[in-house]
């Protein structure tokens, strides 16, 4: 809502994608911005709704466009990412916007770390038991290639502390994020694998207080469908002032 209100234009109609709580859409309507509901069946607390995808994560039909998109911490669990945003844009009116925010980057590197270190130590191998993230570089990439004008990508960094690696995993399973990359192994984790992870995690990202950090990255995401009214760049050459004379410092030489 911070990024939201440094908008200079109303927004009458939102499509929420995948948020998975009803605190967004409360404070749009704290915001008079009025939602269109997708889906009656997934009625919430005060009539909250969002849009639920198809098993082939197509997006429901809309017989209106909307000018604004929202999505919070729900694009990592998708696997055609790409194809998700090109529905979005789709879905929007001329010079929409789209706005999410999404886990990725580096996030749960000491979770990797720690598992995979101690796999390797006691088994000679490991499977991946954390799913990769978008980075942050690629996602300006795949906002220009779903249709996305005036793309724009930033991240946050939060640490949460833990009193130990279960109490991390605890709280991973009850988020509904465990792991669930097909080419997972389908054994259970073994114990001793378990507890050496423990370990290592308590050895290598521990606080002086004995407490235990777990990095998230949130990827912060913007961008609108292309509209005649935006500004665009000018044309190479075009420029009318010297670089040196607005700084006005002498020109040197490359």
């Amino acid at each position: 809502m911070d990024r939201l209100g440094a908008i200079m234009r109303p927004f009458e109609t939102v499509l929420d994608v995948l948020t998975p709580s009803p605190l967004l859409a409360a404070s749009l309507k704290a915001a008079s911005i009025h939602r269109i509901v997708l889906d009656e069946a997934l009625g919430g607390a005060g009539g909250w709704t969002m849009a639920r995808l198809t098993r082939d994560e197509v997006l429901p039909p809309s017989e209106k466009p909307f000018d604004l998109a929202v999505s919070a911490l729900g694009l990592q669990f998708i696997n055609d990412l790409p194809g998700l945003l090109v529905q979005i844009r789709r879905a929007l009116k001329p010079d929409g916007l789209f706005l999410g925010a999404m886990i990725g980057g580096q996030s749960l590197h000491e979770l990797r770390s720690a598992l995979t270190q101690a796999e390797s130590e006691i088994s000679g191998g490991a499977s991946p038991r954390v799913a990769p993230f978008a980075d942050l570089r690629d996602m300006g990439g795949l906002l220009q290639r779903a249709g996305f004008a005036l793309p724009v990508t930033d991240i946050d960094t939060v640490t949460v502390r833990y009193s130990d690696l279960l109490a991390l995993m605890r709280d991973l399973r009850a988020m509904g994020a465990t792991n669930a990359l097909i080419s997972r192994s389908r054994r259970f984790l073994r114990r001793d694998i378990l507890l050496r992870a423990a370990e290592i995690y308590a050895e290598q990202f521990v606080d002086s207080d004995g407490r235990i950090r777990a990095t998230f990255e949130i990827i912060w995401l913007s961008g609108w469908v292309p509209d005649p009214s935006q500004q665009q760049p000018l044309k190479p050459g075009s420029a009318r002032m010297r670089l040196a004379d607005a700084l006005k410092v002498p020109e040197g030489k490359v």
